[in-house]
């Protein structure tokens, strides 16, 4: 088996292998399900509560993808903004990482003042958790292009503009795709915490609705689909770095 069919098959090989070590506990020492739900009892449950899973999952899933396409617009447009000048770069940065560091759970109350409860708050919420990594990804590309290369295209009749469009842009590729998969999860992570009480509907509001009727293994399935999402649209992304920016990655190849 080559190196690439080892590393394909080794999150399945340790993914199955976690399962069977969580189900052997669960059954030797007879864990109860309303404290540690076995993943049987979490499957039992995925099968048994399908059709509502899915709807809920439906929800979670449109709400956080219009979420994270605000977030790609708006955090390639600042981080290109704030990379392209030095001082924008230099004034702005240490401000976007004081808002980053705010809990965006904070803000899902303010939202629902402002927008009610649906939507709104869902879509706001993942949103502001992920933009950040796009943008200072961006950002950072651009504002550590090389001076040297800068300055040969300079004496070559290039304009700033024409440095950052051809050269900058290309060259943060890489740091751009990164971002696109660390900030889809968060995406997630936003949406269902603000449906977690700022909706009745989605993921968020069933393991809510789960937690509070003792269901533990639905609860614990709610999860499951949405790491199941996460994990499916960070290998998209995943595979779209790799067929975009070859370049930078035949060190895998």
């Amino acid at each position: 088996m080559n190196n690439k069919a080892v590393k394909t098959f080794a999150p399945w090989a340790l993914l199955i292998a976690i399962v069977i070590v969580w189900q052997l506990i669960c059954s030797v020492f007879s864990v109860s399900e309303f404290i540690f739900p076995s993943p049987y009892a979490i499957v039992q449950s995925l099968v048994e509560y399908a059709g509502p899973i899915a709807e809920h999952a439906w929800r979670t899933y449109w709400v956080t993808m219009v979420g994270f396409a605000i977030a790609v617009v708006v955090g390639l447009a600042l981080g290109f903004l704030i990379g392209s000048s030095p001082l924008l770069y230099a004034a702005a940065y240490p401000l976007m990482t004081a808002f980053n560091a705010l809990p965006k759970a904070a803000f899902v109350p303010v939202l629902v003042v402002w927008f009610g409860i649906g939507v709104g708050p869902a879509i706001l919420t993942a949103f502001l958790i992920s933009f950040f990594p796009i943008m200072v990804n961006i950002a950072t590309g651009l504002a550590t292009l090389e001076p040297e290369l800068e300055d040969v295209l300079r004496v070559l009749g290039a304009r700033r503009m024409d440095v950052l469009l051809k050269i900058g842009l290309p060259r943060s590729m890489p740091y751009f795709f990164a971002s696109l998969k660390v900030a889809i999860t968060l995406a997630f992570v936003g949406s269902t915490v603000s449906e977690m009480s700022a909706a009745n509907e989605g993921i968020g509001y069933l393991l809510v609705s789960a937690g509070s009727s003792m269901k533990m293994p639905l609860a614990f399935a709610g999860l499951m689909v949405i790491g199941a999402m996460a994990m499916a649209m960070y290998e998209l992304f995943a595979i779209v770095e790799k067929r975009t920016t070859a370049w930078a990655h035949r060190g895998n190849a």
